[in-house]
């Protein structure tokens, strides 16, 4: 794989990501069993935003950039602290300067009975991987084909629990082999929480991924499956061009999760202004009218 997460760590993307990725994790801690976190793609787990790679871009300045300087409501404030409390753990000095990753975005929320396995194959991203997690005993990092842990890890021992699925789409066919990937590892752990991210260049592999989630996906133990989707142009037809937006499916989201992200997502487009000039949406797949 050639993708750097470098190039593009803490950009509108990643925002919507990680902070739903932090309201899952807040769900999962009201109870006091474990859970486990399995992060099949996990990049190197810390970014810095002063790199040569994130200023070629430039893509965090109207991500966590306009966020994290943003006059928020209070509700949405509230909302989002987990999360930027993740954001704010990583630079001690005050200063944006580091985009923590979703590995340590899950260790920020996870306590001391909750475990993580963080899942990186590119060499050298695994080897900073393995260093930043090296620490804490509640964390694993593996160099591992993310696609081969997500059958090798699921089911985990304990019974709650998220995956969060977010491979580089550098390959041609990657949207058919997550949906069979994720219809696979669903019907394994029926009690876990996927979390699966995808871009949005145009309408079609996201379309079919909604699909065929409609059709398999809840073929076995009718899962609840939510869909989220923050597009920053509009993506119609096939093209050329980079992201015109994200989206996330959640199979078996937190009872909560949808009436926050509903709240959330026109909060994210007010503070991310000009950035974000397409649509919002958090929708059904199945399970909810």
């Amino acid at each position: 794989m050639n993708y750097r997460h470098a190039f593009h760590a803490g950009n509108i993307a990643d925002v919507l990501k990680h902070a739903t990725l932090a309201r899952i994790l807040v769900h999962l801690g009201e109870k006091a069993a474990p859970f486990r976190v399995i992060d099949t793609h996990a990049g190197t787990g810390r970014y810095d935003l002063a790199s040569a790679r994130a200023a070629r871009t430039g893509e965090w300045r109207d991500g966590i950039g306009r966020l994290w300087a943003a006059e928020l409501p209070d509700d949405i404030r509230g909302l989002l602290a987990p999360y930027l409390a993740a954001v704010a753990d990583a630079n001690p000095n005050g200063a944006l300067r580091h985009y923590p990753g979703s590995p340590l975005i899950a260790l920020h929320l996870m306590r001391p009975q909750d475990r993580l396995v963080a899942c990186e194959l590119e060499p050298g991203a695994a080897t900073a991987l393995a260093a930043g997690l090296r620490r804490d005993a509640r964390a694993r990092a593996v160099a591992i084909d993310g696609w081969t842990a997500l059958n090798a890890y699921v089911p985990p021992k304990e019974r709650r629990g998220v995956v969060l699925i977010d491979p580089p789409y550098e390959e041609k066919h990657e949207f058919a082999r997550l949906s069979d990937a994720l219809v696979g590892a669903q019907r394994k752990w029926a009690t876990g929480i996927f979390l699966v991210w995808y871009p949005i260049k145009d309408r079609v592999g996201p379309d079919r991924l909604a699909a065929v989630l409609r059709r398999n996906v809840t073929a076995k133990g009718a899962p609840k499956v939510m869909r989220v989707e923050l597009e920053w142009a509009i993506a119609e037809a096939p093209g050329p061009g980079g992201l015109a937006g994200s989206g996330l499916v959640v199979v078996n989201p937190p009872w909560r999760l949808a009436g926050e992200l509903r709240r959330i997502l026109p909060a994210l487009r007010a503070a991310l202004g000009g950035a974000v000039g397409g649509r919002a949406k958090v929708d059904w797949l199945a399970g909810e009218p």
